[in-house]
C-alpha cells in the first residue's frame, strides 16, 4: 500500500442467522468466520476502520432488527472503533451513510468479504467500483450457501472469477496489508 491510499475493512452480514440455520450451511464456514475475525484484527491493529454493514428487516424474518438472528457474530462484535450500519438491500451503499462515512474519512481503497457471495457481496463490490474505489475482494473470507444449480463452492469461484474481471482484485486473507 502506497502513502495516498486509505485502506478500509467492509465486512458485510456476518450474522448469526448466517451460521445458524439448520437445513443448511455456509461453504467453509467455520474458517471464513475465523479469516473474518484475524482480517478485522489486522484492519484494528493497522488503523484502518472496520465496518460492520448488518442486514436489516422489519418483516419478522430472522434478519428482524433486535431478533436474535440479526445480531453480529459473537465472535465479530463491534469495537469502539469499529462503524456498524444496517441496510435493508443487497448494496451497502444504497439509503445508509457508507459513502457518506468513507468519503469523511478520506477512504479509496476497501477490502470487502463476508456474505453472502451472490448477493450482498456482489453488488456491493459492484457498487463500489463504479463509485471509483480500488476493490479488493478477499477471495477466501467470503461465502454463500448452495443452490439448485450451483455448489457454494462453485458461486465463490464463479464470483472470484467475475469480480476480477474488472471490478475487484483478489487477494487471500492473509496478503490483505492494512
Amino acid at each position: 500500500m502506497n502513502a495516498t491510499e486509505k485502506t478500509a475493512l467492509l465486512i458485510i452480514d456476518a450474522q448469526v442467522a448466517m451460521f445458524t440455520y439448520e437445513d443448511f450451511k455456509l461453504h467453509d464456514e467455520s474458517a471464513v468466520l475465523e479469516r473474518l475475525i484475524r482480517l478485522a484484527d489486522r484492519a484494528r491493529a493497522g488503523g484502518a476502520p472496520v465496518f460492520l454493514i448488518q442486514q436489516t428487516s422489519w418483516d419478522g424474518d430472522e434478519f428482524q432488527e433486535g431478533s436474535p438472528t440479526w445480531e453480529l457474530h459473537a465472535s465479530l462484535q463491534p469495537q469502539q472503533s469499529d462503524i456498524v450500519l444496517r441496510k435493508t438491500t443487497c448494496d451497502s451503499f444504497h439509503q445508509t451513510a457508507l459513502q457518506e462515512k468513507l468519503q469523511n474519512m478520506g477512504i479509496n481503497r476497501l477490502v470487502v468479504a463476508g456474505m453472502q457471495t451472490d448477493f450482498c457481496v456482489d453488488t456491493t463490490v459492484r457498487r463500489a467500483a463504479s463509485l471509483g474505489y480500488e476493490c479488493i475482494l478477499v477471495r477466501d473470507a467470503h461465502s454463500t450457501f448452495d443452490r439448485q444449480t450451483l455448489t457454494a463452492a462453485q458461486i465463490v469461484a464463479h464470483h472470484n472469477d467475475i469480480l476480477s474481471s474488472g471490478f475487484a482484485r483478489l487477494q487471500s486473507a492473509e496478503e490483505i496489508v492494512f
